[in-house]
């Protein structure tokens, strides 16, 4: 949520101090520097009933009070709903109290009482009215749902299913969001175990084109945000379970990543490294080669060639260039072992960009990528503790989860391509 320059980013904290995913606060006006609260904004409910559990909600502005709806979750056998939409207000955006006798049901067509979460809600000062998006899920088939509440939410009014999800297999949209950026009106949904997708539409909550992925699937439960000029996706780079892990990165939540947001002429969207963020690291840091360009010449085998540092938070940008269809890209060492490095890796005739661990053995997560040859692309990536973001500008991001890797040298590698990398540099923070 976004309020005279101040982001209000809201999170279930998973663990420690927090009781059964209890909202907590953070505020940013950058994405560089953080303030965090130590208290709960949201606390789920110790005496157990329908928000024994909180689950997603959002923050609303209406006049002079703070709206905050969410989820109320119980498993409770003797509740009749799982999943309910509760509100709580506020005279502040860092303070709630819960409206006890307030709350939306599934409505009955949906035929089940217990996927019915996230709400989104917007304020039209115009009309007067709050619109409301709910995700759930009908006979096995995840929608996205439309209710438009009166300012004093006195009335309540279910206007249906504004989203169904055509590519078949998720039960639910979680974190659905709808926003507009210059004539384009945009749902973004991160569906269940699977990655962020986002559909197009000329008008307000739909009928919407098809649905398209932006990121890969390390990137989740991400929410819009604008500031009047800018627009960002703000969600977590999901964690693993063990850092020792070469095998996964699955478990639930993370660490938070902020993207911007980028509009190209077709309408269609690609994310972007905030601009604060990237000119935060400013120290220009010297390469583990003499000059700033790489060639690799590769056959069967992976290639490599020594060219930056691993070091605990960085920026790396540069070019490059390809003749062959094999796959190329940056290498970190996990343990000292070749077979175990991990890969950020293009691989043009797949049309992906990967992240791979055990040597390209293990893939991680994915994302489309367009690459063709002859062509000089640039790149840009941003490593903070084990957390990266590749970008390929203009077209492409990629997160990325690399434990173990700090203080080692990354390497560029290629196979069955020959590759030309160019204006390499690497830069830290003050």
């Amino acid at each position: 949520f976004y309020d005279d320059g101040t982001y209000y980013i809201y999170y279930l904290k998973d663990g420690g101090d927090s009781y059964n995913h209890s909202v907590y606060l953070a505020t940013t006006t950058d994405f560089v520097t953080y303030t965090e609260y130590d208290d709960p904004v949201l606390e789920a409910n110790r005496s157990g009933g329908q928000d024994a559990w909180i689950g997603t909600g959002s923050v609303v502005k209406v006049e002079d009070k703070y709206y905050f709806f969410y989820t109320g979750h119980t498993d409770a056998a003797n509740m009749e709903y799982a999943e309910k939409i509760m509100v709580a207000q506020g005279d502040s955006p860092t303070a709630f109290e819960k409206l006890e006798d307030w709350e939306i049901t599934p409505p009955d067509e949906l035929g089940q009482k217990r996927d019915f979460r996230d709400p989104q809600a917007y304020y039209d000062p115009e009309t007067g009215n709050i619109t409301l998006t709910v995700t759930a899920s009908q006979s096995g088939t995840a929608r996205i749902l439309k209710y438009t509440l009166s300012a004093d939410l006195q009335t309540v009014q279910y206007d249906g299913i504004i989203f169904t999800d055509p590519v078949g297999g998720f039960y639910n949209l979680e974190c659905s969001d709808t926003f507009c950026i210059g004539d384009t009106w945009y749902l973004t949904y991160s569906a269940q175990d699977d990655t962020l997708w986002y559909a197009m539409s000329d008008t307000p909550y739909g009928p919407y084109g098809d649905p398209v992925r932006l990121d890969g699937k390390l990137f989740y439960a991400a929410k819009h945000v604008e500031n009047g000029t800018d627009s960002f996706m703000v969600g977590w780079a999901r964690r693993s379970e063990s850092p020792s892990s070469t095998q996964d990165v699955s478990a639930w939540g993370g660490n938070l990543v902020a993207q911007k947001l980028v509009q190209k002429e077709d309408g269609t969207l690609a994310l972007a490294p905030v601009d604060a963020v990237a000119d935060s690291f400013s120290v220009r840091r010297a390469l583990a080669v003499d000059q700033p360009h790489v060639g690799i010449e590769a056959g069967t085998l992976y290639t490599y060639a020594d060219a930056f540092t691993c070091y605990e938070s960085f920026r790396i940008t540069g070019e490059f260039t390809f003749t062959g269809e094999g796959s190329f890209g940056l290498s970190f060492d996990y343990n000292g072992e070749q077979d175990k490095n991990k890969l950020i890796s293009l691989s043009p005739s797949q049309g992906k960009v990967q992240l791979l661990f055990n040597e390209g053995s293990t893939p991680i997560a994915e994302t489309a990528v367009d690459l063709q040859p002859g062509q000089t692309y640039t790149f840009t990536y941003i490593q903070e503790g084990s957390v990266g973001v590749f970008y390929i500008d203009g077209q492409a991001a990629l997160t990325v989860r690399i434990y173990g890797a700090s203080g080692k040298t990354i390497q560029l590698f290629a196979e069955n391509n020959t590759v030309t990398f160019t204006s390499l540099r690497q830069y830290t923070r003050p």
